[in-house]
């Protein structure tokens, strides 16, 4: 790949953002503690927590913090999993159920006191995320979802049809839930926030320096880059997810790399600003092929979903995001729209993250299915804990690299299944 693939793609967030820490291209041999590959939120949080205990790492990556999925998302900060809690508890039994429920739970309040903590400029707010259901069907199991959360303490709010078109701005939905865990950020400068604080606690960071190569001996790891310098560490952690390459054998199958699509508007008028979600809610729907949106701290409206498996070649992949904000917001039929972007978010087979350790001192930790933000705060903590040795338990449990079957066809599977869903939706 070209230096210039690795330059940050533009969007509303690398129009918009801070700037950003330096991070020169490995110029020399270095000798770390621990190796991280990737600077998104999983390898920065992680480089954070290890540098704050005194450990010698560093942090490579082919572009620069934020990259990837970390600076491309819809910045909607979403605790929990796809899998609600009596499923966890079902899979994981009560004891490390429980553990990860509670984990996933709180997975919010890592990201915001990471920002308090480190004063990050990233436009946070924390005012709730809607989850509205359009058919019955639908709004029974956000019925269930809600009531299991209430269980264990969170208090969520209903919504019939009136209250959630007054809190959405649409008359699509018959009724929703509220989790007030769950908050907006920029994601970009979020993720250039938590660059500035690794290199704060000490951590390497060096951009444009892709990892070639993987090797171990009996000294330790040896990774070869872009840059013809290598990196000699004692542990290693790739942290890639939604970009994993062929680093390291039949990774790369083990997750779907689908792409997500996001329009967003001028910033709206006030007279307008005021009928979508005007309380400043996150909101995303309990569709089979769910839409994301929300407003950006400068009053655009941002939509994000599912969209051709391969990279946008023409303005009309976004078209079904276009066509969605008018089908559920009739008034800003007219708005213009200011930005369009994509980026991967790795799908794992079981919809949950994971974690591998194929070899000694080797750490792999990837696989978010849309809930990144969160998840790879929270868990990159605990990943440098395991490293650190200050808990044998992580909130998963280790697991061999399996790839998917059929991994090949993945691009005809999900384009099938992407058309199929949008078809159920519609109909329903």
């Amino acid at each position: 790949m070209s230096a210039r693939a690795w330059v940050l793609p533009p969007s509303l967030w690398a129009a918009t953002a801070n700037p950003g820490v330096h991070t020169p291209a490995l110029q020399d041999d270095l000798q770390v503690d621990v190796a991280v590959v990737g600077a998104g939120y999983t390898g920065l949080v992680t480089a954070l927590h290890l540098a704050r205990q005194g450990v010698r790492v560093c942090v490579l990556d082919a572009g620069e913090p934020g990259w990837g999925a970390s600076g491309r998302n819809g910045g909607q900060v979403i605790p929990g999993l796809k899998h609600d809690p009596e499923q966890l508890l079902r899979l994981y039994g009560p004891e490390q159920g429980q553990r990860l429920i509670e984990v996933a739970g709180g997975a919010a309040d890592e990201v915001f006191e990471l920002i308090r903590h480190y004063d990050i400029q990233c436009d946070a707010t924390r005012k709730g995320w809607i989850q509205p259901a359009a058919t019955p069907a639908a709004m029974r199991v956000i019925e269930r979802r809600a009531e299991q959360w209430r269980q264990r303490g969170v208090a969520v709010e209903m919504l019939d049809q009136g209250r959630v078109a007054q809190r959405i701005g649409s008359y699509d939905y018959l009724g929703a839930w509220v989790d007030p865990r769950a908050g907006s950020v920029h994601p970009l400068n979020y993720v250039r926030g938590l660059a500035r604080a690794a290199q704060q606690e000490g951590a390497q960071i060096h951009g444009h320096t892709r990892v070639t190569g993987l090797r171990r001996d009996s000294r330790g790891w040896t990774l070869s880059t872009a840059t013809r310098r290598e990196v000699r560490a004692e542990r290693v952690v790739l942290a890639t997810d939604g970009y994993t390459d062929e680093l390291w054998p039949k990774l790369r199958q083990t997750v779907l790399a689908a792409n997500s699509f996001i329009v967003a508007t001028r910033p709206l008028p006030e007279h307008l600003r005021n009928t979508v979600l005007p309380k400043g809610e996150v909101c995303s729907d309990a569709r089979r092929l769910l839409v994301y949106f929300k407003q950006d701290a400068q009053g655009r409206l941002l939509m994000g979903g599912r969209g051709p498996f391969a990279e946008p070649r023409s303005d009309s992949d976004w078209n079904h995001l276009r066509n969605s904000v008018f089908g559920l917001f009739p008034q800003l039929k007219g708005v213009e729209f200011e930005y369009q972007w994509a980026g991967r978010v790795a799908l794992t087979q079981d919809f949950l993250p994971h974690l591998h350790e194929p070899a000694p001192g080797l750490s792999i930790l990837l696989g978010y299915n849309g809930r990144g933000i969160a998840m790879a705060s929270t868990l990159g903590r605990h990943l440098a804990q395991r490293l650190l040795g200050q808990t044998e338990h992580f909130p998963f449990p280790v697991s061999p690299i399996r790839p998917i079957p059929f991994h090949g066809l993945q691009r005809l599977y999900l384009g099938v299944g992407i058309a199929w869903y949008r078809l159920l939706d519609a109909i329903a």
